[in-house]
């Protein structure tokens, strides 16, 4: 009897063990540039730069889009913005984003057959409270956090979401700035990873840190003030029935504030990191660290003064790299390799195929994403992507593909059907400044044919179909 239960038991141990805890931390318009690892030389990321230095990074990672709900579309369906369902910011007045419809298999549902639980902590963005997108609808077990993202631009709120329940912040009553939004959702992350810890999880934690408005709790602004000459400070809403309802509040201190707010993400890093070790579960935890978009210009933000987007062109918004191109990181100890460093080519879909990968689940046919499992662990051939896809549905209508080393940017399609393309090699010109298209006819011929066809119809984000697809 005792033998049949001791089996049993070691059994499931085993079991559990082949499920590694998947921790996916999603920085709000953190620059490649903003984390002193990668060239930041106004302020440190101690905590950020040890899982670069203790584990593996990714030179050539981009996000979903270039700005936040596709971005996110993109990570959590593992399909480019060509064919998720969302592929734009579309609001849902008074509160919420329009919504993943309940057919639309999000990444946190198929972790439900391999045990996980999973949690959403931070920001949304793809479904307003109640709708078929709300987080609770989409898979998720636990949520705490900003369900609409236009809400998400402020770091004293009015209310969260804990669960389906919105709770209301006294303490930000009227103009009041006593319960700092980040520390909150901070503290629930923590209790779920403790909660869970006997058994597989799956830990969405989506920080609304560094995005525009630029406040931060005395404690860390404190840091900062007088380290920097200030420009002119920022004027945003500080009265009124707008107030804290989208548009950003003032601030005198801007480049103090986004160092202080960046400082505190590092340290909220370094606390989860620590909480993994205190419980015991790091050598079976992944943990990685990435940002949703490139650096953004609102609020008061500079991140000329900070060379936020280091060596890459553009913003937020764009689709130079500068606004899709962002920092990722791959912490687990003692499975990947410390110090290590992937040039693999690799996008934000590329998650759901990784983590179904390592759930040992299904991995969805309709994924635009390849498995990085070959990369993280350094062993077996890497597949590679014959193409990364984005389309921009604002400015103009933007569109951007990148072939191995090639980079097909075209500005105002939906103006100009026939606007021609700027041709990047970004092996020799990582800043993509130096239009090489008329030298190389065949492959932007190439990469024409991939920009007309590598997107399916959608009725509600249209990106101008018809003459898109030069029908």
């Amino acid at each position: 009897m005792f033998k049949h239960i001791l089996a049993a038991l070691l059994l499931g141990a085993a079991a559990r063990a082949e499920k590694p805890n998947l921790i996916y931390i999603l920085a709000d318009d953190l620059g490649y540039g903003d984390l002193s690892c990668l060239g930041q030389e106004h302020f440190k990321t101690p905590h950020i730069d040890a899982l670069k230095a203790k584990g593996m990074f990714f030179e050539n990672h981009y996000s979903g889009s270039t700005v936040c709900a596709p971005s996110r579309s993109a990570l959590l369906t593992g399909q480019h913005t060509g064919h998720t369902f969302v592929r734009g910011n579309k609001e849902i007045m008074p509160e919420g984003q329009h919504p993943i419809p309940a057919e639309v298999v999000l990444l946190p549902e198929m972790l439900k057959d391999a045990g996980y639980v999973s949690g959403a902590f931070g920001k949304w963005g793809l479904g307003y409270p109640g709708s078929e997108g709300d987080p609770l609808k989409q898979g998720f077990d636990v949520f705490y956090g900003y369900n609409c993202q236009r809400l998400g631009h402020h770091y004293y709120p009015y209310h969260l979401w804990d669960q389906d329940q919105k709770v209301i912040l006294e303490g930000n009553a009227g103009t009041a700035k006593g319960e700092y939004g980040p520390e909150l959702i901070h503290a629930r992350t923590l209790q779920f990873i403790e909660d869970n810890k006997d058994k597989p999880f799956f830990a969405y934690v989506a920080s609304i840190i560094p995005h525009a408005e630029l406040v931060a709790p005395s404690a860390y602004m404190q840091q900062f003030r007088g380290r920097f000459e200030e420009p002119k400070p920022f004027e945003g809403c500080d009265e009124g029935p707008e107030l804290r309802l989208g548009r950003y509040q003032s601030q005198a201190e801007p480049r103090a504030a986004f160092a202080a707010m960046i400082t505190l993400l590092d340290d909220q890093v370094g606390e989860i990191v620590a909480l993994t070790e205190k419980l015991g579960i790091a050598d079976n935890t992944l943990i990685i660290f990435t940002s949703d978009n490139g650096a953004h210009q609102e609020g008061g933000a500079d991140p000329a003064f900070f060379n936020s987007n280091g060596p890459f062109r553009g913003h937020k918004r764009d689709l130079f790299d500068g606004g899709v191109h962002v920092p990722m990181m791959a912490y687990w100890p003692g499975k990947i390799p410390a110090g290590s460093t992937s040039g693999h080519i690799s996008a934000f879909w590329d998650m759901v195929p990784t983590f179904t990968e390592l759930a040992g689940v299904p991995t969805p046919e309709n994924t635009d994403g390849i498995s990085m499992v070959p990369s993280l662990f350094g062993k077996g051939d890497q597949p590679e992507h014959k193409y990364l896809y984005w389309e921009f549905h604002e400015k103009g209508g933007r569109i951007a593909v990148r072939m191995g080393k090639w980079k097909g940017v075209r500005y105002n399609v939906l103006k100009n059907p026939n606007e021609p393309m700027k041709l990047f090699d970004l092996s020799a010109d990582p800043g993509e400044q130096t239009n090489v298209a008329d030298g190389h006819p065949e492959t932007v011929e190439q990469i024409m044919a991939i920009m007309k066809n590598a997107r399916t119809h959608s009725d509600i984000f249209t990106f101008g179909q018809k003459q898109f697809k030069g029908e």
